[in-house]
């Protein structure tokens, strides 16, 4: 997979290009800014964008609209964005675009296992929102009645269809067999009034577009 990295902390950047580099994925480009990000992904086409959300010369949104160009510019480009605090509205907005998005908050990097799994799913066009997002998103306002009407379980298995995971995938971290998870899933989208005849991606979209409406 040819990566690039977009991260101002040289410590941080250096240590992210090192674990790709040695799970054998080719660091094309590191960079600084949201200037010499946009450049080079022009010029190397990565698998991958590994992005901070605050970068000079403002720190303050600068990864994200560049995130939001690459997804326009470059659609086959797997965006990771990296951040130290929960924004929800800009990650919703940017699982929105399209295939192949994650957002991590940074602490998630630490587990070296957790963060290869979202860079595999995002680079293979699949989703990875981290798990702190989705439980935030899942908060129920008062007027939610819809959200409200899930059961504890069904909440369970709504935050890793929003994590992005398969069916499969939800069946093996619960321990519960695939036929019971498609049985929840069924009765999510139906209490929540999202189509069942949505699938992978699709799917999560279908979520996320639900719980973005909820939180607007």
């Amino acid at each position: 997979m040819r990566v690039v990295i977009a991260e101002d902390t040289a410590l941080l950047r250096e240590g992210l290009a090192g674990l790709l580099t040695d799970s054998g994925h080719e660091v094309v480009a590191k960079v600084g800014d949201a200037t010499a990000l946009l450049a080079a992904v022009q010029e190397h086409e990565p698998d991958l964008a590994v992005i901070d959300v605050r970068m000079p010369p403002d720190y303050s949104d600068e990864g994200l609209v560049a995130a939001v160009r690459i997804r326009e510019r470059h659609p086959t480009t797997g965006v990771l964005v990296l951040s130290q605090h929960i924004e929800t509205r800009h990650s919703v907005e940017l699982l929105g675009s399209g295939d192949g998005f994650g957002y991590l908050l940074k602490d998630r990097v630490l587990d070296v296992d957790e963060f290869f799994d979202a860079v595999q799913r995002v680079s293979a066009g699949g989703s990875a929102l981290d798990p702190e997002v989705v439980r935030h998103l899942l908060t129920p306002h008062q007027e939610d009645d819809a959200l409200a009407t899930l059961s504890p379980r069904e909440r369970e298995v709504l935050g890793l269809v929003a994590e992005g995971r398969t069916n499969a995938g939800i069946a093996k971290q619960l321990w519960l067999t695939e036929k019971t998870v498609e049985t929840h899933v069924s009765s999510i989208l139906g209490k929540l009034g999202l189509s069942h005849s949505a699938e992978g991606h699709r799917r999560v979209l279908a979520v996320l577009a639900y719980l973005r409406a909820s939180t607007a």
